[in-house]
Formats: structure tokens, C-alpha cells, sequence
């Protein structure tokens, strides 16, 4: 077997075994149930926007630690997170542990970009777009085998709420001790760089000569490497920043993508609330069916959408066709937010979930053709981040005990459907200015 194929495929059974969490479609019945004294409104009001402060708050950092560190201590780390989370899901049951449990998941949700920035800095080139597929497949296998897994054992009685994290707690476990075994990595895109030249040593060596000619240093020789890597890296990490930010359709179509994974997280965290609450006579014993098809067409879907023809990625058309795909994702969410009939709001989230699966690989695709592959973690890292940054604005806004409005789950989900109207009429005035600009440049 070759050694890219060998990696590939380690990598991708972590991935596959930290997916299998079948405890997660019920997590929110799990938590407002019997086994704690917690109301839903504190489960979602209280304890679920702690997790997304974590998460924002240490992203950042990790970023730079993963590759300080080259991602493998860090993919360790995800699953030691995952272990911790579900030791305290399982043995705790007070609201101010689940609130601690919750800076762990921001851990957990945070130290994924090791396991999506390992494979490039571990395999060459020519091998990217297999490695990225076998990956994402790997992402997609383990979260619909959980769904279908968690469905079987809910619907036959086998296990209830509770029991299933057992299972996803041996997942974890099973993940960790896989992640010891994945191959060490020597190199990394900013603080163990290859032997390559990049203009960045050039330029610090421009700005480190003294007035002889000569390279001086104000400390011990013995420190310069270290300081030197740390200022090499971040000068890099501002050229790349710069490059690629610089070029219009780049962020174009970035600002499309942080938008839309902001409103994404929060529908999908808070989905299964609504689902408690749209008909309260009816328990969701199907959320892990849904979950398990939505994998299953997202991957259809994602699939389909690295073939479509490039006359939808034309300036006028591909920013027509993200204006009309983000009204159709609002109006999903409206639907599910609106009606009460628990079958039919099901239907509203899965079609929200595909059409965002649609879109975001062909803007994912869009951005990673205008960029430098060197580049591609951080700008898909600032992307995250900024998604994140308005996420927690949208928590703190809505859903927050102590934030601006604590609204409901109903008005809540109200509220991100008219955020994805709202996205389809910024795209709208992205177009007519480009219609607007090149009729201009004509009369010209």
C-alpha cells in the first residue's frame, strides 16, 4: 500500500470513529429529561451558548498552537475532549457541571481543524483532492452510521437517552488510543516550514542587518531560532492574509461563506429544541433518522456539486444563484419554525441541510480556486472565525438568558430565517452593483 493511501486511511478511521456519537440526535431530550433537573429553557438559554463562547474563544489560539505543534498532539487532544465530555454527560447531572461541560465542547468543536489541517502537511500534493475526499467521506460514514445506529436502539427499546452515551463515550475513547498510533509530522505551513523559500526569511533578513551589513541579534544565539521562527511565521501568516484577501472574489465568496456558517451552527444546534416544542404531544422519537438521511443526501449532494458546470461560478450568475439559495434556506427554516406538525418541520431542516451542503462546497470549491495552497487553513480558519464571532453575536442576542431579547425557540428560529432573507438581499445588491459596474465601464 502507498504510503499517502496508508495515512489517508489511519486518519480518515480517527475521523470515522470520533463521528460515532449516537447519544447526540437526543441530546436535548437527554438533557431536559429525567436524568437532570434542568428545564429545556435552561438547556437552551443557559447551557448551549456557553459552549459556542468556548468554542470562538479558544479558536483562535488553537489555530496557531496546531501548528506550533503539528497537529497531532492536537488531534489527541479532540479526542481527550470528547472523553471528557461524555464522562461528564454520563456521571454529573447539576446545571454548573453541564456549564463546564460545555468549555470542553468548545475545546472538542475547536481542535477539529488539526484533524482537517494533518492530511496537507502529511502527504503530497498531487494527493490533496483524494486525501480531502477520503476525509470528508470518513466525516459523513461515522455520522450517519450514528444516526442510523441511535434510531435502531431508540425506536426497539434497546437503550434509552442516557445509555447511548455510553456508546459514544467508547467511541471517543476508541478515537484517542487510534490518534496515538497516527504518524508524527515534521513540517508544518507556518512554524516548521519546509526548505522552501518563501520571501519571508529574505524580507527579515533585509530588516535584521545592522548599519556593517552584517545579521545582529540584541540576545543569546541560543534564543534567536525561537524568536526568529515566531516572527517568520506571523509575517507569513500576514502575507497569505493579505494575498488572498486582496483579490475580490475571494472575498466575494468568504463573505457568503462565514455568513452562512454562522446561521447554519446556530439552526442545527438548536434544532432539536425546536423539534420538542412543535408538537408537545408527540415525542421526537425520529430525530436520528433525520440526522442519519441528512448525512447521507449532504454527502449525495456535495458530491453532485464538485460537477456542476462552471458557467454557475460566472460573476452574474453564481451571485444570482447564492442570492435565490440563501431565500430558499430561509424559507426552509420558516417552515420548520412555523408549522405544528413535527413531520413537516423534519422536512424543513432537511431541506435547509442540503441546500447549505450544496452551496457551501461549490463557494468552498470557488474560494480554494483563488487562492494559494498555502493558504488554504487560513483562510478557511478567518472564515470559521468570523462565522463564529457572528454566531456568538446572534446567541448573545437571541437565545442567552442574560443577552438582548431571550426569545423562544419559535422566535428564535423566526429570527434565522429572516438572517439567511437577509444574506439573499445582500447577494441581490451584489449583483445589480456588478451589473451597475460593468454597464458603467462600457459608457466609458
Amino acid at each position: 500500500m502507498q504510503q499517502w493511501l496508508k495515512i489517508s486511511l489511519l486518519l480518515c478511521t480517527f475521523g470515522f470513529l470520533k463521528e460515532i456519537r449516537p447519544s447526540e440526535p437526543f441530546i436535548v431530550d437527554y438533557l431536559a429529561g429525567p436524568w437532570r433537573n434542568i428545564t429545556m429553557t435552561e438547556v437552551v438559554q443557559e447551557v448551549f451558548p456557553i459552549g459556542t463562547y468556548s468554542y470562538l474563544s479558544q479558536l483562535v489560539v488553537i489555530f496557531l498552537v496546531t501548528d506550533l505543534l503539528r497537529y497531532k498532539p492536537l488531534i489527541v487532544v479532540n479526542g481527550l475532549a470528547g472523553v471528557i465530555v461524555w464522562s461528564m454527560l454520563i456521571w454529573t447531572t447539576t446545571l454548573q457541571a453541564l456549564k463546564i461541560l460545555e468549555v470542553f465542547y468548545g475545546t472538542y468543536c475547536a481542535v477539529e481543524i488539526a484533524y482537517y489541517s494533518y492530511i496537507y502537511a502529511k502527504v503530497d500534493r498531487e494527493h490533496y483532492q483524494k486525501v480531502t475526499s477520503h476525509t470528508r467521506a470518513a466525516i459523513y460514514s461515522g455520522k450517519c452510521f450514528a444516526g442510523v445506529l441511535a434510531q435502531i436502539l431508540v425506536y426497539f427499546e434497546i437503550m434509552d437517552y442516557k445509555e447511548l452515551n455510553y456508546l459514544s463515550l467508547a467511541a471517543q475513547i476508541s478515537a484517542t488510543v487510534w490518534a496515538l498510533f497516527l504518524p508524527s509530522v515534521m513540517t508544518s505551513m507556518y512554524f516548521h516550514r519546509a526548505a522552501v523559500s518563501t520571501g519571508v526569511d529574505e524580507f527579515l533578513e533585509d530588516n535584521e542587518r545592522n548599519d556593517n551589513g552584517s545579521i545582529g541579534y540584541t540576545k543569546s544565539i541560543s534564543k534567536v531560532p525561537l524568536k526568529r521562527k515566531f516572527i517568520s511565521a506571523f509575517v507569513l501568516i500576514w502575507m497569505h492574509f493579505k494575498t488572498s484577501f486582496t483579490n475580490l472574489t475571494v472575498l466575494e465568496w468568504s463573505i457568503w461563506y462565514a455568513l452562512a456558517m454562522a446561521g447554519y451552527i446556530q439552526v442545527i444546534a438548536y434544532a432539536q429544541a425546536l423539534w420538542s416544542e412543535v408538537e408537545p404531544t408527540q415525542r421526537a422519537v425520529w430525530n436520528a433518522a433525520v440526522e442519519a438521511t441528512v448525512t447521507l443526501l449532504a454527502a449525495i449532494v456535495s458530491l453532485l456539486a464538485g460537477y456542476i458546470h462552471s458557467g454557475f461560478l460566472k460573476p452574474r450568475s453564481s451571485l444570482f444563484a447564492l442570492s435565490v439559495l440563501s431565500l430558499g434556506q430561509g424559507a426552509t427554516i420558516m417552515l420548520a419554525a412555523t408549522t405544528n406538525q413535527l413531520i413537516v418541520s423534519y422536512l424543513g431542516y432537511m431541506a435547509f441541510s442540503i441546500l447549505y451542503a450544496f452551496t457551501i462546497t461549490v463557494v468552498s470549491a470557488e474560494i480554494a480556486r483563488n487562492v494559494s495552497d498555502d493558504s488554504f487553513g487560513l483562510v478557511f480558519g478567518f472564515n470559521t472565525l468570523i462565522a463564529l464571532s457572528l454566531q456568538t453575536v446572534l446567541t448573545f442576542a437571541v437565545t442567552d438568558s442574560d443577552g438582548w431579547f431571550a426569545l423562544n425557540i419559535f422566535e428564535q428560529f423566526i429570527v434565522y430565517s429572516y438572517y439567511f432573507v437577509a444574506l439573499s438581499a445582500i447577494y441581490l445588491v451584489f449583483l445589480l452593483g456588478e451589473i451597475f459596474y460593468r454597464v458603467w465601464g462600457k459608457t466609458d
